[in-house]
């Protein structure tokens, strides 16, 4: 049987990149199909503004005709300034098998190598802001809300091309029904009681402030991390047009000290507990669901995608103090409010140990293990 790797070259391709998806993870239980809408804007130069800095070759493996096997390489313009020249990317992988798969990351390879490309990373899809990663823990139970999941079989193909490890990210998960452990509890209370402290909730009415608040923090926070790449004012525009319908005021958080606003943790509803019988389609009756589920939702569990401290906080007894504050006045709404039972925090850098170390004191413990991979080209 002959196989065959090909560059997507129309919109029928394009179609055929997206569909696949659905057809390789159909049999696994725990894979979340995506809604085709978000995909199908993730993939549009017209819609993502991420092209804007970026550009994406998309290729789709065949063999006897039909396709088997799709994988992307990127370029983005912000990764080689702030990851270092010569840093390319790939991500979107799905193949049926191990020869498949070892096609498609050659011919991502040769496409980053021909724009000159002296690194590969990945898988990206598309940014790290979007699902970085190979999963390769945490296979038994469901992703949530903007977080991957692959078969357990792509961890050995991709390490048999070449590959090894540069950065895991770890998710944690969380019994949010108890209480804090004491120590967290008299910490939160010390809190409390200091005047110089505020912990609010953010004011969806001011939603365009109040974003332009906690992208100042993170910008800051998270300025000297490992993969770091800045959004663009484009690009916070397009998340939060996305984001807002899931914006709960009670679970985004940000924390004043003497008025200033030091720090922030955002909580989103885990939307895939609402999609993840949709079969990926809003229509003809999958909208209508949708609609009703996040006009009275009750979603068992929530994510913690982003938190962050500025840099001059940071290892200080206040930041920790503040982030334990924050954690337990949205764990007590979300319980009281929603029906929450599971919080997931993360993805946390392997060696971020300030918020391991925070994660570690709630009782929280590793659920998943996303790694992302290098290789010199």
């Amino acid at each position: 049987m002959t196989l065959s790797v090909r560059p997507v070259a129309s919109g029928a391709d394009k179609t055929a990149f997206i569909e696949l998806a659905y057809r390789i993870n159909a049999g696994d239980p725990n894979w979340v199909p995506p809604l085709r809408s978000e995909v199908k804007g993730l993939l549009d130069p017209g819609t993502n503004p991420w092209f804007e800095h970026a550009e994406a070759q998309l290729f789709l493996a065949e063999r006897d005709g039909r396709i088997v096997g799709r994988i992307s390489a990127q370029v983005d313009q912000l990764v080689l300034q702030h990851m270092g020249a010569g840093t390319g990317q790939w991500g979107m992988l799905e193949a049926e098998d191990a020869e498949m798969a070892a096609a498609l990351i050659a011919a991502a390879e040769d496409s980053l190598r021909a724009k000159g490309m002296t690194r590969a990373l990945g898988p990206f899809s598309l940014s790290i802001w979007d699902e970085p990663g190979l999963l390769i823990k945490g296979h038994d139970h469901p992703p949530t809300v903007m977080m991957g999941h692959n078969s357990p079989a792509y961890e050995a193909w991709v390490e048999a091309a070449g590959y090894r490890g540069a950065k895991d990210l770890f998710t944690y998960d969380l019994d949010v029904s108890r209480p804090m452990p004491p120590l967290i509890q008299r910490i939160v209370a010390s809190g409390e009681r200091n005047p110089r402290i505020r912990i609010r909730t953010v004011d969806k009415k001011k939603f365009d402030a109040e974003a332009a608040t906690i992208l100042n923090i993170l910008n800051d926070a998270w300025s000297d991390n490992w993969g770091f790449i800045p959004l663009t004012p484009a690009e916070i525009a397009y998340g939060g047009k996305k984001l807002k319908p899931l914006v709960w005021e009670e679970l985004i958080r940000i924390a004043e000290v003497d008025g200033e606003p030091v720090a922030f943790m955002m909580t989103l509803p885990d939307v895939n507990e609402f999609i993840r019988d949709l079969d990926g389609r809003l229509f003809p009756f999958g909208w209508a669901k949708l609609l009703w589920r996040l006009r009275k939702p009750n979603t068992r569990t929530m994510r913690v995608p982003l938190m962050g401290v500025v840099r001059r906080m940071q290892a200080t007894r206040l930041a920790s103090q503040l982030a334990f504050m924050m954690i337990e006045y949205i764990r007590r709404d979300a319980t009281a409010n929603w029906g929450t039972q599971r919080g997931e925090i993360g993805w946390i850098l392997e060696d971020n140990i300030g918020m391991k170390s925070i994660a570690e004191a709630i009782e929280s413990h590793v659920n998943r293990v996303y790694r992302v991979y290098e290789k010199p080209l």
